[in-house]
């Protein structure tokens, strides 16, 4: 038995039919983990004994009518976990083995009876496109090791595309849940911000930063974001809005959905399978009784210059308090204590995060603050705006999620071509907006690709509903990389 072939809701009939275990769907996921994550190198940290020991204490209780009781699942190492090692991949957190309280996500998981296998990789301090500036290990990509998984949340991804756990959560501050759920050919959705709560979420830019499930399937996906959601007066930014029941109206169809199609997402630096999976999709709704529009957001082009300029001058501040005395490493090579801070900062960050700290803090201090970062603040309006009189006209706006499919390790190596990575998904960051990636096809190669659904603010529900239906008519959640199961 393999965890691939089944689904959230098919596992919970089981547990209620006495069919499987809560132990023996833990065993399921440890027995996976321990089979493949060498190859994977998902998780830093495996949580086997306190796994185990839940399920043992869910089978004697014998109630499974939770959401996801006994559902095993991951957790993103940036999310605080209480006496579990939080280490956001960097080096400067690599001694921080017992954090004292958990995450209001983790709270929530555990209120529901999932089953935490362990915390996974990402690339440090969610500063990433690939997984590959991890302080500890590059993780793969399943469909094929030689490729990343994207990133930052590439652990979460090659977690669940492997057949390792049910689902993970991820962080999204620029793409980081859909591009590598792109690449893994997995479900990813990036909620409204304040839909759920970041309370314990070790901070990169926080006016972008959420938290957001990976799953095989839409329903999983809408599920787990059902338990994920609702308000938190720890968090100042979550919304008071109550949480609809996603899945209930999953099967409602989508005759009549007005789509939007923005040229600036099929133009120039989209490779051509990529087009050839979004007109593919388009087909695919008109069939199914959408129709669809090509329109232009014109602002859409200056997203990457924008987020980029206020995601790391976010950055700069958020990760000013980790000095060696207050948090993280400290380093023992410090003539006196300016130079003590120093060398920690530098022995404990990367070189991608001492990149975009650098480049935070040039673009928040003096005339810089005016020139650019106020300027991008202003085209952030601008894009925020583009979308809201998209959506007077049109329900939902669809287009590819990534340029292209995975990359090799070390293909990109310019920075810069990194950051165009992000270059279709960073624009619903900039505004606020729910968006989710869905398997839509295969390259010539195997590698998976993915349809980026972006919706209204708070709309999750029409979003799932239009991936649902897609899904259904569809094969492409169907097949499975080699190295996590069957390849079917």
């Amino acid at each position: 038995m393999s965890l691939t072939h089944y689904t959230i809701q098919q596992l919970e009939t089981m547990l209620q039919k006495k069919e499987i275990s809560a132990e023996e769907l833990a065993n399921l996921s440890l027995d996976q983990i321990k089979a493949v994550d060498e190859d994977v190198k998902a998780f830093l940290t495996v949580t086997e004994e306190s796994a185990i020991k839940k399920a043992k204490q869910l089978d004697e209780q014998q109630n499974f009518d939770k959401k996801l009781s006994a559902i095993p699942g991951a957790i993103k190492d940036n999310i605080v976990t209480k006496g579990i090692a939080t280490t956001a991949a960097s080096n400067m957190l690599a001694n921080f083995k017992d954090p004292l309280y958990d995450a209001t996500v983790t709270e929530k998981l555990a209120d529901a009876d999932a089953l935490m296998m362990g915390k996974v990789n990402l690339d440090e301090f969610a500063m990433g496109s690939s997984t590959e500036t991890s302080h500890f290990k590059k993780t793969t990509n399943p469909w094929n090791t030689d490729y990343v998984p994207g990133g930052s949340s590439g652990g979460s991804a090659a977690a669940v595309a492997a057949g390792e756990v049910m689902f993970s959560l991820g962080t999204d501050t620029g793409g980081s849940i859909r591009q590598p759920a792109s690449f893994c050919g997995i479900v990813g959705m990036k909620p409204t911000y304040g839909l759920v709560s970041r309370y314990g979420l070790v901070a990169f830019a926080p006016s972008f930063d959420q938290i957001g499930p990976l799953t095989r399937t839409v329903e999983d996906n809408a599920r787990v974001l059902e338990v994920l959601g609702g308000h938190d007066e720890r968090d100042a930014t979550s919304s008071n809005r109550a949480i609809p029941a996603y899945t209930d109206a999953l099967k409602e169809g989508i005759k009549g959905l007005r789509i939007a199609v923005p040229k600036q997402f099929i133009g120039d630096g989209v490779s051509e399978e990529v087009r050839e999976s979004v007109r593919n999709a388009l087909q695919m709704f008109e069939l199914l009784g959408a129709t669809w529009e090509e329109v232009s957001l014109p602002h859409l082009t200056y997203g990457d210059a924008a987020y980029y300029i206020i995601a790391n001058g976010e950055a700069s501040s958020s990760l000013a308090r980790y000095d060696g005395v207050r948090y993280g490493k400290r380093s023992e090579n410090g003539k006196d204590m300016i130079d003590m801070l120093k060398q920690s900062r530098k022995e404990g960050f990367g070189e991608e995060v001492k990149r975009r700290l650098l480049l935070g803090t040039t673009v928040l201090s003096g005339d810089f603050n005016e020139m650019y970062f106020r300027k991008a603040q202003q085209v952030r309006t601008l894009i925020a705006n583009d979308f809201k009189v998209a959506f007077e006209k049109y329900d939902v706006i669809i287009g590819p999620t990534t340029p292209t499919s995975a990359f090799k390790f070390g293909e990109l190596a310019d920075p810069l071509t990194m950051y165009m990575n992000d270059m279709l998904t960073v624009p619903v960051n900039l505004a606020g907006l729910p968006a989710l990636s869905v398997p839509s096809g295969y390259t010539e190669a195997g590698l998976p690709l993915g349809l980026q659904i972006i919706g209204k603010h708070f709309d999750e529900e029409t979003i799932y509903r239009t991936a649902y239906a897609y899904e259904q008519a569809t094969n492409h959640h169907k097949k499975r990389p080699t190295i996590g199961g069957a390849n079917e």
